[in-house]
């Protein structure tokens, strides 16, 4: 499994459009093959600041969707509204104390 950690900084007043992006969205990209899990945070000491949290079940399923064409409209859409350039990462999970 790989975890897709994303790091997003928005200007205050888009904040309420990133959200809706999101909300409208999530449902897609959770119906990627291969995406198993997909959730929104708030960084609590910079409201500013979000992170995209995704489960895929393998780097080729992450890939497909990075390519499509629903991915691109989402992302057109998101780049518009960042304060700065954003930050991305795939890891893997060691070790667990829960489900996931």
């Amino acid at each position: 499994m790989l975890i897709r950690i994303v790091k997003l900084t928005f200007k205050p007043e888009n904040i309420p459009s990133f959200e809706r992006v999101f909300e409208e969205s999530k449902h897609g990209i959770l119906a990627f093959e291969g995406c198993t899990f997909v959730e929104l945070y708030q960084d609590l000491k910079n409201p500013c600041i979000f992170f995209t949290y995704s489960f895929w079940d393998d780097e080729s399923n992450l890939e497909n969707y990075r390519n499509s064409d629903f991915f691109k409209g989402v992302w057109s859409r998101t780049k518009a509204l960042f304060a700065e350039k954003p930050e991305a990462w795939s890891v893997a999970k060691i070790q667990s104390s829960n489900q996931f």
